[in-house]
């Protein structure tokens, strides 16, 4: 009945459980159920014996030799089903693997049988003067030397019968000290037990608290259901949304630096051409009076004639290269351009940007309806679960358990004394045992003591003193306490040899090894109707594969008592915690999630015609190649310092006079102008600005110049397709979305579910007390107290036992040699020549003492 609430107990506590709470981890969207509360169990199933194990390890070795033969299964199967001797083979087999109990038994009933016998003849005997009772010693040669070996023999086996009679007391000592300490242990497994039954309430309370964490979670998102439902909708749309709206915006920017671009040309050009024509002019200058000195009639000379053609000749070189005069205006496109400036359109891209990031804000107001419901429905979930936790009868089953345990826990308490007491008689009876052995000992080391030290080798028999004739007759009084006692204290070992070598071969060690489970989990082994025992008696269900093996593994591992006894099939909790049962409200509810999102313009018809009406600006319009070449020409057509150096070595050729100065001030009028006006047009900042900017501008025009209108085009038709999909297809995404927004709620169910299942299997109910229990009764109590005891104690006490064998034997021998003699050997040393030692031809001279007694007779 016990078992069948503890069972029940655990199956609701399954069933409470199974709907609290989730897992956490580290990564997001995970839960933290935190640990399930447990104690720790104080019981500890093991024995350490201390150094008496020495002698455990020894005695196990010894019934190894007794007895190697391997677990006999198929005997005690048989014999549990009845079916044991059916066949003349079982009885062999039984034969077989008792057989060195049954030859060392009978070796054991022989001496019970023989050691009383043997002693009543021996004492018949002496008492006829026979066997030693004649008290009369012969003489011989080797006589100091057997008496030597016969003290020395006996001295050695006393020594032997000793340590065994230690090992015995050891053991009784120990297997009492063992029963005194047991009440701790006891009281230790008793309290792991109501830990057990305690804690249960406990953790089932707060597996059902812990439903608030995945409620909590739920009602977290949904009150950020923007941020999460929203943001996950905007992420979507956002991937055909924003690179619209991007290329928009930068066709804005483009507009712009479009309209700097043309009005950076438009003032560079004025630059460079004021300084080009200004350089002209002086150019040209300067070449018409060069002409005029060269009409002088001086170069009609012969000598000069020459050098003023080649003058006359170089003079179309002093002329400007780069003529940005020449150059068409970009007025034109400038004003189409300010005109479409004239409409901000990267505000009208702006607002689209700001419309497309109020998503989140907009599902937050379409979803407030349905969010209020599902946080309905939630509550209403946590509701059922706390009502149907406090409608289970935990309580009433664990009260009953407590009950029962507390009634055993009392039972044990009161007959633990009579235990106790029982055990004293044992111990007492054991120690009439072992001082049984102690008192042929004494009289056995009394003798060796009194007759070595009171012997004199010079004293005839008849003469020797009293400590040694004491001696000997304590050696006898040994003797005779010896088959007093023997057969006693053969009957005890045989008995307790037989049982205690037995329950540790049949038992101890089956349950070590685990094989003593096997044959309990033999089908129909303990009831011919039933495949599987256990499974019979818990669900009545003898199909179900439950053993004794695997609870007995499960509960050494600590898990939960539902995967240990397999209680799914009296409760199935993965029936029971099927999230359907919590989510299909959930999700039904999530799925109807409505969402528009219609409202959103990305960009209106104005700032699409703006764009438009920039395409058509005619910048593309604009000789680029005509400003390039401008721009990349020199300044003048010929160095105007190498053109001035020529002129003064022309001049140097002619002769002195008009003509020759003439041409050097040409020539110093030429270098003016070049350090004046060229050399600024190249170098000073202002020109250099202009000529770099212009070149920028003209390049920036040109690229952004290029299939502008196929550009524009294509930015149009990439707003129009990302509104397309707001207004048309974004509901697609809205429940692709919705679905993994519900998935994510769901998940948390999923979460608390695996996580009860987990502690239900490993955590709640965690039934080691219970592998404590067998381990404490069977390992500890029956094999390590009580087993290990007895058999050191048979161990000993019947080592002890078979040497007073030999004992008996050595002490009459030796008592010849220290007890005083009534008649001893005479002789003639001179006549035979012996010198003094007994010959067996002699005859002894009677003892004046005793031949006068026998006259008297």
């Amino acid at each position: 009945m016990a078992v069948e609430l503890c069972l029940l107990l655990l199956l609701f506590c399954g069933s409470t459980i199974s709907e609290v709470q989730p897992i956490y981890k580290p990564p997001p969207g995970t839960l933290d159920f935190g640990f399930v509360p447990a104690k720790t169990y104080d019981t500890g199933a093991y024995h350490e014996p201390g150094p008496i194990g020495i002698l455990f390890k020894v005695v196990h070795a010894f019934l190894y030799l007794v007895q190697p033969n391997s677990f006999p299964q198929d005997l005690i199967r048989k014999l549990a089903q009845q079916k044991f001797g059916n066949t003349q083979d079982d009885y062999q087999k039984a034969i077989y693997y008792e057989i060195g109990f049954i030859v060392s038994a009978a070796l054991g009933l022989l001496l019970i049988l023989l050691l009383p016998l043997v002693g009543l003849c021996f004492c018949m005997c002496r008492c006829c003067d026979n066997c030693g009772g004649e008290m009369h010693q012969r003489q011989k040669k080797n006589a100091d030397c057997q008496r030597s070996c016969f003290a020395t023999f006996l001295f050695v086996a006393s020594f032997i019968i000793s340590v065994g009679v230690l090992c015995a007391y050891a053991a009784n000592q120990h297997l009492t000290n063992q029963v005194r300490g047991a009440k701790k242990l006891l009281n230790s497994n008793f309290k792991d037990l109501k830990i057990f039954l305690n804690d249960t309430p406990a953790q089932i309370d707060y597996l059902v608290s812990q439903y608030n964490t995945t409620k909590d979670k739920a009602l977290s998102d949904l009150n950020n259901v923007g941020p999460l439902l929203g943001s996950r909708v905007q992420e979507q749309l956002g991937k055909e949304v924003r690179p619209a709206l991007d290329a928009a915006l930068t066709m804005a920017g483009a507009i712009r630096d479009t309209k700097e671009a043309l009005e950076n040309v438009s003032v560079s050009v004025e630059v460079l051409q004021e300084g080009t024509e200004r350089l002209h002019a002086n150019l040209t200058d300067v070449k018409m009076h060069l002409s005029n000195t060269l009409n002088d009639s001086a170069c009609s000379a012969a000598q000069a004639a020459s050098t003023c053609n080649i003058i006359r000749n170089s003079l179309n070189q002093l002329n400007i290269n780069a003529n940005f005069s020449g150059l068409p205006g970009v007025s034109s496109q400038l004003a189409k351009v300010n005109d479409v400036l004239k409409i901000d359109l990267s505000s009208l891209v702006q607002k689209g940007y700001a419309a497309f990031n109020d998503t989140p804000d907009l599902v937050v107001n379409q979803t407030r309806n349905i969010l209020s419901d599902i946080k309905n429905v939630l509550e209403s979930i946590g509701s059922n679960i706390t009502t149907f936790a406090k409608t289970l009868p935990v309580q009433k089953i664990l009260a009953d358990l407590t009950i029962y345990l507390t009634q055993s826990e009392a039972y044990v308490q009161d007959y633990f004394p009579v235990v106790e007491q029982y055990d004293f008689y044992r111990w007492l009876g054991c120690l009439i045992l072992c001082c049984m052995v102690v008192l042929i000992l004494v009289f056995y080391y009394l003798g060796l003591l009194c007759g070595t030290c009171g012997y004199d080798k010079h004293a005839s028999p008849t003469t020797r003193g009293c400590i040694s004739n004491t001696g000997g007759n304590f050696l006898m009084a040994g003797v005779g306490f010896s088959f007093l006692f023997s057969w006693v204290l053969m009957i005890v070992v045989v008995l307790t040899f037989v049982a205690g070598g037995n329950v540790e071969k049949l038992v101890c060690e089956p349950f070590e090894e685990k094989t003593l489970f096997k044959v309990l989990d033999t089908p129909y082994l303990l009831n011919q109707h039933w495949k599987n025992y256990l499974s019979g008696i818990l669900f009545k269900n003898p199909n179900i594969n439950l053993t004794f093996e695997k609870v007995y593994s499960d509960c050494k591992e600590n898990k939960g008592i539902y995967t240990s006894l397999h209680l799914e099939h009296l409760f199935n909790i993965t029936e029971f915690l099927n999230i359907s049962m919590y989510t299909e409200d959930v999700a039904l509810k999530i799925e109807h999630i409505q969402i528009n999102l219609s409202k959103i313009i990305l960009l209106d018809e104005i700032g699409k015609e703006n764009l438009l009406n920039f395409s058509s600006s005619g910048i593309e319009g604009i000789n680029f190649a005509a400003y390039l070449t401008e721009i990349n020409k020199s300044v003048t057509k010929v160095d105007l310092l190498s053109f001035a150096n020529d002129l003064e070595a022309r001049a140097d050729q002619l002769p002195k006079g008009a003509l020759e100065n003439a041409l050097k001030g040409h020539a110093n009028n030429i270098r003016m102008i070049h350090n004046q006006q060229v050399v600024p047009l190249e170098q000073a900042m202002k020109y250099v600005k202009a000529r770099s900017t212009l070149n920028q501008s003209i390049r920036l025009l040109k690229r952004t110049s290029s299939e502008l209108m196929v550009k524009v085009k294509n930015v149009i038709s990439a707003v129009d397709a990302a509104q397309l999909l707001i207004n048309n297809n974004a509901s697609l995404v809205i429940v692709q979305e919705t679905k993994k927004y519900m998935g994510t709620i769901v998940g948390y169910f999923e979460q608390y579910v695996e996580w009860v299942k987990e502690s239900i299997a490993m955590e709640v109910a965690a039934c080691k007390p219970i592998a404590n229990v067998i381990d404490t009764a069977v390992d500890i109590f029956l094999c390590s107290y009580i087993t290990d005891s007895v058999n050191t104690f048979w161990f000993g006490l019947g080592g002890s036992s078979i040497f007073l064998i030999p004992a008996i034997i050595f002490a009459v021998k030796l008592s010849k040699y220290y007890r005083r003699m009534d008649t001893e050997d005479v002789y003639d040393d001179t006549e035979n020549g012996n010198n003094g030692y007994h010959k067996e031809h002699l005859y002894g001279i009677h003892n004046p003492v005793f031949t006068s007694s026998v006259e008297q007779w």
